[in-house]
């Protein structure tokens, strides 16, 4: 007997394609589901099954050996017609499949316990089971197991569409980053040629090599991020590549960087905070003077779990009694540790009276 039709089907369906499993390579983590749901319930097979329209998609399986199934011989698809697990002690016995050919013969299903797989609308997209080849029954601890790898098996499917999500919502901020840097950057380059005033396309150079480096950086955290968390070593190493071109003559830029991992929303803000202040270390401490020198990028994890981070150059420091270099850059610099809710501390002096160091410590987000 073919399972009726779920009574709300199009919206189960929705569901179910929204996990977007059907058809998909074989996944350790739902073998090791199944591998369990047979041990745990003495049972030769276990199957996870996704209930389609016209077909039963085998997910993950342990002794069975099939992939897909018809919905005309399906007990699943009887199975997600009620919301608890279904324990059938004896197939032959039961007029819905009774003239199964699938519980008929030597291998043939005589005992099958299932549990719906629900969403958290309640709407069930298929089933994890075991299958055996001889009537029984399960006991009480084994019922509940089903259970609960059943909403583990949700659990997993859950987690994998979230990824999913989270990769296109990432495309798509990418994509609409990109294309208002370039708008900006056009806009900028128009206003420049269209300008006379030298003065006014002074700032209009510098703001379209801040869009250019932006942009880069932008680039850089993209190829970065994974999984929503970046590498703050690898990536303050890739900025450190693009800004090195700047570097006044025989200054060298240097990165001592331990691994930390920083949710991308943060490294993002610290890439601009590190551009801003190694142009500032570039632009004004080898202003004038000394030929050659270092500037170092700093990244340390501390004790109490927040990351610290410094710019340190060997230039000509902070002229006495000055509070700190101002300008652009530094208003950029504030606003920026504004939004990763720190301070930035200025020292000077820190290489034999010469020098400036420009840190801060964050905490990352969980």
């Amino acid at each position: 007997m073919q399972a009726q039709i779920h009574p709300r089907q199009e919206a189960r369906l929705r569901a179910l394609y929204s996990y977007d499993a059907l058809g998909a390579e074989r996944d350790r983590a739902f073998d090791e589901i199944v591998e369990l749901a047979a041990a745990a319930c003495e049972a030769p097979m276990s199957s996870i099954n996704l209930i389609d329209r016209d077909r039963q998609w085998v997910k993950a399986e342990v002794g069975l050996g099939a992939r897909e199934v018809g919905l005309d011989v399906s007990i699943c698809a009887h199975v997600i017609l009620q919301d608890d697990v279904a324990e059938i002690r004896d197939t032959l016995l039961d007029p819905r499949f009774a003239d199964n050919p699938i519980c008929h013969g030597a291998a043939g299903i005589r005992f099958y316990a299932g549990a719906p797989l629900m969403t958290e609308q309640g709407l069930p997209i298929g089933t994890l089971c075991v299958i055996d080849t001889v009537p029984r029954e399960l006991t009480e601890v084994q019922r509940t197991m089903i259970q609960v790898l059943a909403r583990q098996v949700m659990a997993q499917l859950e987690m994998r569409r979230a990824r999913r999500e989270e990769e296109v919502l990432r495309r798509e901020v990418d994509h609409r980053v990109k294309n208002s840097l370039q708008q900006l950057s056009a806009l900028a380059l128009l206003e420049s040629e269209a300008n006379r005033d030298e003065a006014v396309r002074a700032v209009l150079a510098k703001m379209l090599g801040r869009i250019g480096t932006v942009a880069r950086l932008h680039d850089v955290l993209q190829r970065s991020a994974s999984g929503g968390q970046v590498d703050l070593a690898d990536y303050v190493r890739r900025i450190a590549d693009l800004l090195r071109d700047f570097a006044p003559a025989g200054v060298a830029l240097e990165v001592d960087a331990a691994p930390v991992l920083v949710r991308a929303r943060q490294s993002s803000a610290i890439g601009i905070l590190v551009n801003e202040l190694v142009a500032n270390a570039f632009r004004h401490g080898f202003r004038s003077g000394p030929v050659g020198g270092v500037v170092r990028l700093t990244v340390r994890p501390l004790a109490d779990g927040r990351v610290w981070i410094a710019c340190e150059d060997s230039g000509v420091g902070l002229a006495p009694g000055a509070e700190g270099r101002v300008g652009l850059g530094m208003r950029i610099v504030d606003l920026v540790c504004a939004q990763l809710d720190c301070q930035v501390e200025i020292e000077s002096g820190i290489f034999d009276g010469r020098g400036l160091r420009a840190s801060i410590c964050i905490r990352p987000e969980a």
